[in-house]
């Protein structure tokens, strides 16, 4: 399960940010994860509280943001909002896509004490 690899990833980088910013507590933090970035939610929650227990992210909540993706369609050179990966093109039900956005996994913000 490489969401698991994904928290530990979250927590060290939260972790550096407290040294740096001389923090000792996170309420919350707020990820995007993009639709297309292959991450399962639901596992990336249970993952986050197994790996937070013991560090200055136990407790904390983690709030997702989960913006569309966006992919450039071959077929009408437009750029578009998709849902899933293998949709087709919205604007001409073209099928050959090359997504531009949605594979992101980025901290956006972290509520500290």
């Amino acid at each position: 399960m490489h969401e698991m690899a994904l928290c530990e990833s979250v927590v060290a980088a939260v972790e550096d940010q407290a040294k740096r910013h001389q923090f000792s507590r996170v309420r919350r933090v707020r990820l995007e994860i993009g639709r297309f970035a292959g991450v399962e939610i639901a596992a990336l929650r249970f993952g986050f509280d197994v790996v937070a227990r013991g560090t200055l992210c136990e407790g904390a909540e983690l709030a997702i943001l989960e913006p569309p993706g966006e992919a450039w369609c071959f077929d009408c050179s437009a750029t578009v909002a998709l849902d899933g990966r293998l949709d087709p093109c919205p604007a001409c039900g073209g099928q050959r896509l090359q997504p531009v956005s949605g594979t992101q996994m980025t901290i956006k913000d972290l509520e500290v004490e």
